[in-house]
Parts: C-alpha cells; sequence; structure tokens
C-alpha cells in the first residue's frame, strides 16, 4: 500500500471509528408515576447500533442493587402516515422504564452505556428519584361548605350555594364573573349532598353559570397545597349538565382534586386542554361516578402533565345491547345500526407527560382510554406524551379500541387492565414515536376484527409482554422495534383467519417463549414480515410476506419463537371462546375464568423478564396475564362492592 493510499486509509478507518463511537448526551429523568420511572438519553454516534444502556436501581437506603430491563436503543425509525402529512424520524438515543416500585418512595438509579467502539461525555450517571404518591386535600387548609340551591336544612359555616360561590365569590348575571373573594391553595369546597344543575337559560342562575352552563375553574393550587371539591359524606353529590356540552372547564387550573362526585348529562364533564392554547396540571379526578356522558376527563394540551385519574365509574352512552363499531354502520346492508352515530367518544383521553390513569370501569363508549394522537411530537420533554401509566382499568363495550397508546412519545406503561368486547381493536399504537410502549399483563376478549394489538401508522418500540389474549392479532402494517415474550394468542375458530402476523419495518425485533392456539381449518396460521440483518424498510411488497401453517414451520424458517408452544383452551381452569359467527353478541367478564388450570402447558412455559414477572411462582414464569398461585389484579374502582357490567 503507498503512502498516499494509507493515509486515505487511516482517515476512512478514523471516520468510521467516529462514527461508530457513542457521545452520550444528558440523561432526562421524566416525570415519575406512582409506580414507575421513565428516563430518556440522547446520544450522537453509534452508526453501527452495538451501544448498550444497563440499568440498575435501590431503594434509598439499601444495598442491593437490583437489576431493572436495559434502555431501548432508538432512532432512525420512520414513523409516518402521509395522507395526514405525518413524517418523523425517531432521534438517536435510549429510553425505558424501572417497573413495578413503590409510590411515595425514593430510589437511586444507575446506568452504564457500553460501545465497543468507544464512549464520550459521561457514560455510568447515578440519580436519585422520588415516585408519587395519591393526591391527597391539604390537612391545614381552610374547609368551604357548599350546598346546593334551595337547600332546606341547618347548614355548617362558612357556608355558600354552588361551587363557583365558594370558588371565586362570584354573583348573579353579570356580577357572575367578579372574582372578589377567591378560593386559596389548601382550601377544600366540602360539597353536601344534593343535586347541583345550572338553570343556563335563566341570566339569574344560582349556579352561576347562566347561558353555556359551564362551570369555568381557573385557580392555581399546589402540589403540596391542591383545591379540592369533595363531596361531604351526607349523600350523594350530582353535578347534572342538563345536556350542555361542557361541564368544568378547568384548563386553566393548578393541582385540583375531584373526590366522590357524580357528573351526568352533558358532553363533556371536565374539560382540562386544548392544543396549542392551555391545559390543566396536576389534576386529580377519583372516586367519581359519570353517567351520560360524551367525555369524561379530556385534554390535548401538550402542557397538561401528571393527572390522576383513579377509581372511576364512567358509563357513556353508546349501545349496550350489541357490539356496534364504528365502522359498521355504512356497511350493513339491513341498515340495522345505520343511524347509530357517534354518541360518547372517549372516557379518558390525555397529552402531555406524567399522567396516571388506574382502576376505573368504563363502558359503553367509541374508546375508553386513549392519548391524543396529537401528530409530531414536540421537542421539549415537558410538552409530549412520555411517562404515563394506563392499568388496573375494567372496560366494557367500546365501540373501537380498549386502550390507544396513538401519540405516545416515550415510556408509557400498559399494564393489568382487562377488555371485552371491542368491535375494532384491542391495544392500540397507531402510531408511536419511539417507544417504549409496554403493553404486558392485560386481558383481552371478545375482539371481532382480529386486531388484538393495533399496532398501526409504523410505530416503533413496542414491548408486549405476559399478555392473554382470545381472538387473534391480524395487523400487517410494519412496525419498528417489536417485541413479544411470554404471551397467550387464543383463535376463536375464525373462519379464513390465522391466530398471528408480526409486521416488523427493521431488523430490530423478537418473539419468543409465547403461546399460540391456531384457528381450526385454516392452511395459514402464521404471517411474517421481517427484514434481514441490517435492512430498512418500509413499505413493503406483497412478495417480501411468508406464510406458514405450523409453529414448527414458522419457527425453522425465521428462527422466532425458539421455546414457544401450541396451546388449547384446555390451559384454562374452564373458558369458552366468543362465538366468531355472533359478530355483535356482547360477553361479560363476571362470566369468563381466565386462570390457568395448575399443571397445563401455559404454566412454567415462560421466561424471567426484571421487574416484569419478579416473584413469579413456579420454576419459570407462566404464559398470559396471571400466574398460577398468585391473586388475581383488581380490575376497576377499589370502592366497587359491586361488578358494574351485568347482562
Amino acid at each position: 500500500m503507498g503512502p498516499r493510499c494509507l493515509v486515505l486509509f487511516l482517515l476512512l478507518t478514523s471516520g468510521l471509528l467516529a462514527q461508530n463511537a457513542t457521545r452520550a448526551g444528558k440523561l432526562v429523568v421524566e416525570h415519575p408515576t406512582l409506580l414507575n420511572l421513565g428516563f430518556e438519553w440522547p446520544i450522537e454516534g453509534d452508526a453501527n447500533r452495538n451501544a448498550a444502556v444497563s440499568v440498575q436501581f435501590r431503594a434509598s437506603g439499601e444495598t442491593a442493587w437490583r437489576n431493572a430491563l436495559p434502555l431501548v436503543r432508538i432512532g432512525g425509525e420512520n414513523v409516518y402516515r402521509r395522507r395526514e402529512n405525518l413524517d418523523y424520524t425517531v432521534p438517536d438515543g435510549f429510553a425505558g422504564s424501572i417497573l413495578n416500585l413503590q409510590p411515595g418512595t425514593e430510589y437511586e438509579c444507575r446506568f452504564q452505556l457500553t460501545d465497543p467502539d468507544g464512549v464520550s461525555g459521561e457514560a455510568a450517571p447515578t440519580v436519585k428519584v422520588r415516585t408519587r404518591v395519591e393526591p391527597q386535600p391539604a390537612p391545614a387548609g381552610r374547609i368551604l361548605h357548599v350546598y346546593p340551591p334551595e337547600f332546606p336544612g341547618p347548614k355548617q359555616e362558612p357556608s355558600f350555594t354552588g361551587i363557583l360561590q365558594a370558588y371565586y365569590g362570584a354573583g348573579l348575571g353579570d356580577w357572575n364573573v367578579v372574582w372578589e373573594r377567591r378560593a386559596q391553595p389548601g382550601d377544600t369546597l366540602l360539597v353536601h349532598a344534593g343535586l347541583y344543575k345550572p338553570e343556563r337559560l335563566n341570566y339569574v342562575d344560582p349556579m352561576m353559570a347562566p347561558f353555556d352552563g359551564t362551570l369555568l375553574l381557573t385557580l392555581k393550587g399546589t402540589a403540596d397545597k391542591p383545591i379540592t371539591i369533595k363531596a361531604a359524606g351526607d349523600g350523594e353529590v350530582i353535578f347534572d349538565g342538563d345536556g350542555n356540552y361542557r361541564l368544568f372547564d378547568v384548563m386553566a387550573s393548578k393541582y385540583h382534586i375531584f373526590d366522590g362526585l357524580t357528573f351526568r348529562n352533558t358532553d363533556v364533564a371536565l374539560f382540562a386542554g386544548q392544543k396549542e392554547v392551555l391545559g390543566a396540571v396536576g389534576l386529580a379526578v377519583k372516586n367519581c361516578r359519570f353517567e351520560n356522558v360524551g367525555f369524561a376527563v379530556w385534554t390535548e394540551y401538550a402542557g397538561s402533565s401528571d393527572f390522576y385519574i383513579a377509581d372511576n365509574l364512567i358509563l357513556g352512552r353508546e349501545d349496550r345491547m350489541r357490539l356496534i363499531g364504528w365502522t359498521y354502520p355504512g356497511a350493513m346492508s339491513a341498515g340495522a345500526y345505520g343511524s347509530h352515530g357517534l354518541k360518547s367518544y372517549y372516557a379518558i383521553k390525555v397529552y402531555g407527560p406524567g399522567h396516571v390513569i388506574a382502576h376505573n370501569a368504563i363502558a359503553y363508549f367509541h374508546d375508553a382510554i386513549g392519548i391524543s394522537t396529537y401528530g409530531t411530537p414536540e421537542a421539549d420533554p415537558e410538552r409530549r406524551a412520555s411517562s404515563i401509566d394506563i392499568y388496573g382499568n375494567d372496560i366494557h363495550m367500546s365501540n373501537d379500541d380498549f386502550i390507544e397508546t396513538d401519540g405516545g412519545v416515550h415510556n408509557v406503561r400498559v399494564f393489568e387492565n382487562r377488555g371485552v368486547n371491542a368491535a375494532q381493536g384491542g391495544y392500540s399504537s397507531q402510531p408511536v414515536f419511539g417507544g417504549p410502549v409496554y403493553f404486558y399483563r392485560n386481558i383481552l376478549y371478545n375482539v371481532p376484527s382480529g386486531v388484538a394489538f393495533k399496532f398501526s401508522a409504523k410505530p416503533a418500540g413496542l414491548f408486549v409482554f405476559h399478555n392473554t389474549i382470545i381472538g387473534e392479532q391480524t395487523v400487517r402494517d410494519p412496525s419498528s422495534n417489536m417485541h413479544f415474550r411470554n404471551n397467550l394468542f387464543l383463535g376463536r375458530d375464525t373462519p379464513n383467519r390465522g391466530i398471528m402476523t408480526w409486521a416488523n419495518a427493521t431488523d430490530t425485533y423478537s418473539s419468543d417463549y409465547n403461546g399460540f392456539r391456531p384457528n381450526r381449518n385454516v392452511t395459514t396460521q402464521y404471517s411474517w414480515l421481517g427484514p434481514s440483518a441490517g435492512q430498512h424498510w418500509y413499505e413493503p411488497k406483497p412478495t417480501d410476506w411468508k406464510s406458514f401453517g405450523t409453529l414448527a414451520e414458522f419457527r425453522a424458517a425465521t428462527g422466532q419463537e425458539a421455546h414457544g408452544v401450541e396451546v388449547d383452551f384446555d390451559i384454562f381452569e374452564q373458558l369458552a371462546p366468543p362465538n366468531p359467527s355472533t359478530r355483535h353478541a356482547v360477553y361479560h367478564s363476571m362470566d369468563l375464568n381466565l386462570r390457568l388450570k395448575p399443571g397445563g402447558k401455559a404454566v412454567d412455559a415462560g421466561v424471567p423478564i426484571p421487574t416484569v414477572n419478579d416473584g413469579f411462582a413456579g420454576r419459570a414464569p407462566d404464559l398470559g396475564a396471571l400466574e398460577v398461585g398468585r391473586p388475581e389484579p383488581h380490575y376497576g374502582p377499589r370502592w366497587l362492592t359491586w361488578r358494574p357490567f351485568y347482562r
């Protein structure tokens, strides 16, 4: 090699090494939730994508470190839906969560970035982060007693007629906007039993909400001194919108708690944020009932953060007797549901960081729980849908999906939810902008479309662990960085439909230790799209797909599911599948037993996953959502002593 060639070779080699080495940015600690912590770590370099980040943690004061899931390498994935002009490429970095922690606890978290090609910058940061606790009223704040108009009995002082008089000191007519006696941070408005129904066409409405019947709340509490609106405990407190559009508008508020109230007869019970306008911070809604509403809680604002929406019973207006689906009315030749229309949209829809949506019972909506689809995420971590927990919810009768993570960016955790009857899809990512989104220990029963996980619009960063799915997975829109472990997919003998489809957009994927029940009398059970190493594609040709009749054939051709098994319904104590010939039929969770039979084929057939299945009962974790020998999760409100979704 001559001198010039040698110099050129050295220059090229040093350039490649520089591109492959990793330069660490600043570790970002996302908003903590009660049970989980999320992190983002931007990087430069690592063109060959062989860098890795290991994670360990311990409660402050403890000596032993525990392993968490490694952070997920993200970057370069193309997320798009061109008919809406969406086209986004995920920036380079790492992201991930430490799962299943304790509320109100400080944790030490340490990270180790490694790269065979070299690392520059801080490669081993350690941070301390405290998980949140359930919001509670300030213990030393004032108590303001609120009574309905024309309350007949004696009143505790200081007393007020309706919410706005206690909250603002407002008057009647035009004077309802004269706010000269505002509530203070830490105050509790103790609302006594009765009907609170604005006379919105009355100029001197005693509830002080003339014309629109909307109760506008704009004051600012603090995390330590929230403003609390709470039922007094002397009977039911009912806020009735009388058919208006918005009952409460709280999008300018900070740190408010609504506790133990009933909301009914309104399109939007609690409006909490408008995109690019304004949004609430620190909103808590707990132990409440929502009846005959179009939305229960709704924000689209990127700066809305740290909501706590838990233990509520939320009932919409959709059909209670048959499963319709939003695409069905125009397609049904008989026209049985042609005039159905959209009566209730989402029970809960949020955007922004740090939200907790837990233990709600939701029925009769288009969608039950959703993240706003939103579009291209903002660069500021404080203004995008990251670090969001959705768990313990009991969902019945959705005309579209149970849970949508459709605008999620990083560290969305969907776990221990139960969904029965969804017309279009179960758990959705349409799309996700890098992830990870963790779906684990969820239950799905009766989704006639065959879309258990609606992974569409090219989402990236999907981790699917320990779910029990009674139905098929048929989505063919490619996803990036998608991984399946310890799940159960059991087919219903749907004609001409296979049990499982994997559609991978990049070469980063994996699937193993899952159980499948193929549909009888179907030739193609497993469909596969998987780029070869180093290959990225986003619009595959029909000839790129591969189809297989058995799990053994699939394993031999792809190298996936080395430990996967085929199962049948005898793995359960007693469970029958939905009938695929009765598409509009309704099933009830009270009739379903999804517990595994001890000694069955799904028991001890899984693989350990740090922080996801620690403490499993046998020699290995069981497949599916429920572990033999461990109690079932509590689905729905923890105060609810009766089952809300009867036949």
